[in-house]
C-alpha cells in the first residue's frame, strides 16, 4: 500500500478521495485579511485536540468502546500531520490505534457489537490515514468485508447496489441499505483504492461501482433519472436526496391522489453528493448538477435544511467534505458556493466551541449529545477548510 502517497495527499487538509488530481477545486482566498480568522482556528483545533486527549478512556477508545467508530473519528480529528512532535498527541494515537486494531473481527470486519459496516468503514480511514505499514494486511481484510456488504439481488431491488449498517446485532430495519452507510463505504474503499502502489492490480472482491451508482441515484429526487413512485415533482426537492429509497428523515408531501412524495434534506444532499464524486461520476452529469443546485437553493449554516437542529454538525462536517473537493460546486457561473464560504462555517465554527474545548449540539438525535461525536466533526470540517480562509 502506497501510505506515503496517503500521507501527503492528507497534508493537504483534504480527505482521503478518489479524484484528487482531477476533481479538486479550492475556493479563491481573500488574501491575508483572513489570517486572523486562520489564527483563530488554529486555536480552535488545538482546544479541540486538549478535549479529545482527555476524554480518552484507559483502553484507548474514546466516548463508546461498543463502537470503535467515535474511536476512529476522535483518530481522524487528532491530525498527526499538524503536531507530529507532540508526545502526548503521540501517546493518544498510539492507544487509540491499538484499541481500533484490538476490534478486527474474524471476519475481516472492525467492529465489536453491531454497526458492523459503519464501524469498519471509519476506522478503515483512520488507519488509512495513520498510514502504519503494520496495517496493510488489517485494510485488506476490512476491504474485502466492506465490498462483501453491498447489497446484490435482494427482496427489494431498489435497495441493491447500497450499503447498511451490517448484520452484526442490528435490529431488522437497520440492516438495509442505506444512503449514509454508503457514503461512508465508498469513502473508504476508494481511499484504498489510492492505498496501492503505482501500477499494483487490485486482488480480491471488487466493488459493483455501477450498481452502487445506480443505488445512489434511488436516492435522488429526480424524476429524470428516478422513476419511483415517491419522487417529488416540487422544485424545493428536485435535485436533493433522501435517507434511501422510499423513505425520508424530513417526512413526506401528501399528493392530491392521497400518495406521498418524499422530502429532501441537507445532510443526504451533501451525503449524495459526496457519493457520487467519490465514484467518479462526471461533474457535468445531471444528477451532479441537479444536487448542486438543490444545495445552492438551500445553503444556510443556521440549520441542517429539512431537519433543523437535527444531525447539524454532521451536515456542517458534509458541507466542508463536499464544497472542498466537488468541482461542480465550483465552476464557473453555477452559484453554487456563496462568495466566503468556507470563512462563514469558520466563524460559525468557531463561535460555537464551548470553554472546555468541546462541540456538541443541544439536540441530541444521532448521538449529536455526545461531545467526543461533534468535536470530532468540527475538527474535521475546520483542518478542510482553513487552506481556504
Amino acid at each position: 500500500m502506497n501510505f506515503p502517497k496517503l500521507r501527503l495527499l492528507l497534508a493537504t487538509g483534504l480527505c482521503v478521495l478518489a479524484p484528487l488530481a482531477a476533481d479538486v477545486a479550492a475556493t479563491p482566498t481573500s488574501g491575508d485579511s483572513n489570517g486572523s480568522l486562520q489564527h483563530e482556528v488554529d486555536l480552535a483545533l488545538q482546544r479541540g485536540a486538549a478535549f479529545l486527549r482527555q476524554a480518552q478512556a484507559a483502553d484507548g477508545s474514546w466516548s463508546n468502546p461498543q463502537q470503535p467508530a467515535i474511536t476512529g473519528l476522535a483518530l481522524l480529528a487528532l491530525n498527526p500531520l499538524r503536531s507530529p512532535n507532540e508526545p502526548e498527541l503521540a501517546a493518544a494515537l498510539g492507544r487509540g490505534f491499538a484499541f481500533v486494531r484490538a476490534q478486527a473481527q474474524p471476519d475481516g470486519g472492525i467492529y465489536r457489537t453491531g454497526l458492523s459496516n459503519y464501524n469498519t468503514a471509519v476506522c478503515t480511514l483512520a488507519l488509512l490515514r495513520h498510514g502504519a505499514s503494520e496495517d496493510a494486511f488489517l485494510i485488506e481484510r476490512a476491504r474485502q468485508f466492506l465490498v462483501g456488504q453491498q447489497a446484490s439481488q435482494i427482496t427489494r431491488p431498489e435497495l441493491d447496489g447500497g450499503i447498511g449498517y451490517g448484520p452484526s446485532g442490528v435490529s431488522p430495519k437497520r440492516q438495509h441499505p442505506d444512503l449514509d452507510n454508503t457514503l461512508v463505504s465508498l469513502e473508504a474503499l476508494r481511499a484504498c483504492e489510492l492505498a496501492r502502489q503505482t501500477g499494483e492490480k487490485p486482488t480480491g472482491p471488487q466493488l459493483d461501482w455501477d450498481a452502487a451508482i445506480a443505488f445512489v441515484t434511488r436516492c435522488q429526487n429526480l424524476p429524470s433519472s428516478n422513476a419511483s413512485s415517491w419522487v417529488s415533482e416540487q422544485p424545493s426537492d428536485r435535485g436533493g436526496f433522501v435517507y434511501y429509497p422510499g423513505f425520508s428523515n424530513a417526512g413526506a408531501s401528501d399528493r392530491p391522489d392521497g400518495s406521498k412524495a418524499l422530502r429532501s434534506y441537507g445532510t443526504m444532499t451533501y451525503a449524495g453528493l459526496l457519493s457520487l464524486v467519490y465514484a467518479e461520476v462526471p461533474s457535468d452529469d445531471p444528477r451532479v448538477v441537479s444536487a448542486v443546485e438543490w444545495l445552492s437553493a438551500h445553503f444556510t449554516l443556521e440549520e441542517n435544511p429539512g431537519l433543523g437542529e437535527q444531525g447539524l454538525f454532521y451536515y456542517y462536517h458534509l458541507m466542508a467534505k463536499a464544497l472542498s473537493i466537488s468541482k461542480a460546486v465550483h465552476e464557473k457561473g453555477t452559484g453554487a458556493v456563496p462568495e466566503g464560504w468556507a470563512r462563514d462555517l469558520a466563524l460559525k465554527l468557531v463561535t460555537l466551541q464551548s470553554g472546555d474545548g468541546s462541540w456538541v449540539n443541544r439536540n441530541g438525535r444521532w448521538l449529536e449529545a455526545d461531545a467526543v461525536l461533534v468535536s470530532a466533526y468540527c475538527m474535521r470540517a475546520l483542518e478542510l477548510i482553513r487552506e481556504r480562509l
